[in-house]
């Protein structure tokens, strides 16, 4: 399975448009989905992204939890219904509805972040610091999972 990798910086045109990096755009051909399925995400300001696998982690999500439970009932809001299929044109570029850009506060510019099996759109200067936060801990946390690993005397 192909992975969103890496991070580009585009620019919205005059019409609204933002390009889809070519290597996200080809992770996403093939996933039986027709377009790309957003949503704001839950953690950060900033736009969850994906294809067809996206939708369907999301599914097994709520196919975990109990039908109707309350638990099933938050998820399924705060992920489903905020989300968006949105159609790519010939060339890669779409057009993020105002509810969308408005939730990552993007204006000019953004800046896709692969993540793995999704990835993110932020607004640049977010990401920047979101960034530097995030390297911190993870260095906090690869210290701890080596200490884990260490063999004890």
């Amino acid at each position: 399975m192909d992975r969103f990798l890496s991070q580009y910086r585009n620019r919205f045109d005059a019409k609204g448009r933002i390009s889809l990096p070519a290597t996200f755009r080809a992770n996403l051909s093939g996933s039986g989905l027709e377009g790309v399925f957003l949503h704001p995400s839950l953690d950060a300001p900033a736009l969850d992204g994906g294809g067809q696998g996206l939708i369907d982690e999301i599914q097994a999500m709520l196919d975990a939890l109990a039908p109707y439970s309350q638990e099933r009932e938050d998820l399924a809001t705060a992920l489903l219904s905020t989300g968006e299929i949105l159609r790519l044109d010939s060339e890669g570029r779409m057009v993020l509805t105002e509810r969308l850009r408005a939730a990552a506060e993007l204006k000019d510019e953004a800046v896709f972040v692969g993540q793995g099996r999704k990835f993110q759109i932020w607004e640049p200067t977010r990401f920047a610091a979101h960034l530097q936060q995030a390297r911190a801990r993870a260095r906090v946390l690869l210290g701890q999972i080596s200490a884990s690993r260490e063999p004890t005397p």
